[in-house]
């Protein structure tokens, strides 16, 4: 057994000082640890993908970053795993706790999942090893870590049995205090004869005018949106997320605490922002007014062949507001996007829930740049690297 301040300090030693993740009772002391510590951040996400998205996030802006989750969250955290870390190549510190272990009883929900959790793992290409249970342990483990981050630009897996870290208590709240009282600016821009509706060639065209590179970044959903985007106007500060769908709000929300001299501009779809909608509320708690949550919403998949959500009858800018954000919009007009971006809202996030039209561009291209591609132009125009 080992003291949380042992392998937090060592982790700190080696420039980890930014946490999310999803509790576990095995994690407990070692969360409490980070919690106490007000030069450690510590982002209690919704789900174990968002708190992978959002550390990811935090990694491009520059800050190493540990995902700390129940190993039953492995399954929420799949998607991201596959198709952001590891296709965008960000290295990450996982740390997974082995409920279900076979050595020990446990409750009959985790016994598949402890007997497979190694497998995953290694299905997913994320190598692992198991948590050190003694002090003289931890610099060498940290160590192959970190040979690991560095040659790979991956994650790596440290998987925590029970018992392995001693109980630690937790003296200050997990929640920050912002100092600030949630008032919401609701307000819409409906205009009753906008019968075509906006397409999101031309919400993506107003956004690139309303942005600077020199001091904003643009994160787009994959699918038509960040295809779009790069049709209209590509540019060095326009990161275009492929795979790892509703997960463009986390990552966004980790490199806006992780750069607060930086504008940071989410382009979320309506499908991508209901298959994880418990991040606005996480957004609503975290994050600031350097942070812009644009919602284009047409009622469907769009590049799947337009199946209809059920966004239609889904009130995404009260859903906002009662999340924490600063300032929800919402309508049908461009007029939105110039109110949005002129808003002040002190120090709490901007939300925009934008109807378009269904469709895209004839004969749409894809980026032309491979997404590691794409996110080495972007991190070099921050001033950023993983090392």
């Amino acid at each position: 057994m080992i003291q949380a301040e042992e392998f937090v300090e060592a982790a700190r030693h080696l420039g980890f000082g930014w946490y999310a993740g999803v509790p576990c009772s095995f994690l407990t002391p070692f969360i409490n640890y980070v919690i106490n510590d007000t030069q450690l951040t510590y982002i209690s996400s919704a789900n174990e993908g968002d708190a992978l998205a959002t550390a990811a996030g935090a990694a491009i802006g520059g800050k190493r970053a540990v995902v700390m989750m129940q190993n039953s969250g492995l399954g929420n955290a799949v998607n991201p795993l596959t198709s952001l870390a590891y296709i965008f190549r960000i290295p990450l510190l996982l740390i997974c706790t082995l409920r279900g272990d076979p050595q020990i009883e446990d409750e009959p929900q985790h016994q598949l999942m402890g007997q497979i959790t190694g497998q995953l793992l290694e299905t997913m290409k994320v190598p692992w090893e198991f948590f050190p249970t003694d002090a003289a342990q931890i610099e060498p483990v940290l160590q192959r870590a970190e040979t690991y981050m560095r040659q790979e630009r991956r994650p790596y897996a440290l998987i925590m049995r029970k018992g392995t870290v001693a109980p630690h208590a937790l003296t200050r709240s997990s929640i920050p205090e912002r100092g600030d009282t949630p008032s919401c600016d609701a307000k819409n821009f409906f205009q009753s004869d906008n019968h075509q509706g906006v397409s999101r060639h031309e919400a993506l065209h107003r956004i690139v005018e309303l942005t600077e590179p020199e001091n904003t970044v643009v994160i787009a959903t994959t699918g038509y949106t960040g295809r779009e985007l790069f049709a209209s106007c590509d540019r060095q500060n326009h990161l275009y997320m492929v795979g790892s769908m509703g997960c463009a709000s986390s990552l966004g929300l980790g490199l806006s605490l992780a750069r607060p001299d930086l504008n940071v501009v989410v382009i979320d779809g309506d499908g991508a922002a209901l298959m994880r909608m418990g991040n606005f509320a996480t957004i609503g708690t975290y994050g600031g007014s350097n942070l812009i949550h644009i919602l284009l919403d047409n009622e469907v998949h769009d590049s799947t062949g337009a199946q209809a959500t059920v966004s239609s009858g889904i009130a995404f800018a009260k859903i906002a507001e009662s999340c924490g954000y600063g300032i929800a919009l919402e309508g049908n007009d461009l007029l939105l996007l110039d109110a949005l971006f002129a808003a002040d809202t002190n120090t709490r996030p901007k939300f925009g829930h934008l109807k378009i039209r269904p469709g895209t561009l004839k004969n749409l291209p894809r980026p032309t740049l491979s997404p590691e591609g794409v996110l080495q132009r972007f991190m070099a125009h921050l001033g950023c690297d993983f090392s």
